[in-house]
C-alpha cells in the first residue's frame, strides 16, 4: 500500500486544498491529511476545529484519513509509513519555497518522495489567509470553501468582533 501525507495548517481548508487532496487520493492507496498543530503563524481555528472541518470536507473519500501532528513533517510522514509527501503549488513563488523545503526534507528523510501538484486555475489566487481577510470584510467566499467551512468561518469571525 502506497501512503502519502498532505500536510498543512488548513486554517481553514479551501476548495484549492480540496482540489489537491482529491487528486492526490487518486494517485495513492491512502492519503493522510496532516493538520499541523503548531504552525509558525497566527491561526484562527483551533487544531480540533481544523481537524473537524477537514474531516467533514473529505468524509466521502474513502482513502483519506485526517489527523493532527506537532513534530517535523518528515518525522510525521515516517511515523505514518508514507512514501510520498504531497504539496500544492499555486504560482512560481510557491515553487521557490517548496524547492527549498524539499531539499531540507531530503536531507532529513531521503526515502520520502515529494510530489507537487499544480492547483486548478480557478484556485490559483486562493490562500487561507487571503480568504480570512475577504471573509472578515464581508466578502462572498461561498465558491472558495465548502459550505460548512463558510458557516464556521463566518461564525468564528463574528464572535471575535
Amino acid at each position: 500500500m502506497t501512503i502519502a501525507v498532505y500536510p498543512g495548517s488548513f486554517d481553514p481548508i479551501t476548495n484549492g486544498h480540496l482540489d489537491i487532496a482529491i487528486r492526490a487520493a487518486q494517485l495513492f492507496d491512502k492519503l493522510i491529511i496532516g493538520i499541523y498543530d503548531t504552525p509558525d503563524k497566527r491561526i484562527l481555528f483551533s487544531t480540533e476545529e481544523r481537524v473537524d472541518l477537514v474531516k467533514r470536507t473529505v468524509v466521502r473519500i474513502a482513502n483519506i484519513e485526517v489527523t493532527s501532528f506537532s513534530n517535523l513533517t518528515v518525522d510525521f510522514a515516517r511515523d505514518m509509513g508514507a512514501k510520498a509527501l504531497v504539496r500544492g503549488l499555486r504560482m512560481v513563488t510557491d515553487f521557490e519555497r517548496e524547492f527549498e523545503m524539499t531539499q531540507m526534507n531530503r536531507k532529513l528523510y531521503p526515502d520520502l518522495e515529494i510530489v507537487c501538484l499544480m492547483t486548478g486555475l480557478q484556485y490559483q489566487f486562493l490562500s487561507s489567509s487571503l480568504l480570512k481577510e475577504v471573509a472578515g470584510l464581508g466578502g462572498d467566499i461561498k465558491n472558495m470553501v465548502p459550505e460548512h467551512v463558510a458557516v464556521a468561518l463566518k461564525k468564528k469571525l463574528s464572535s471575535r468582533q
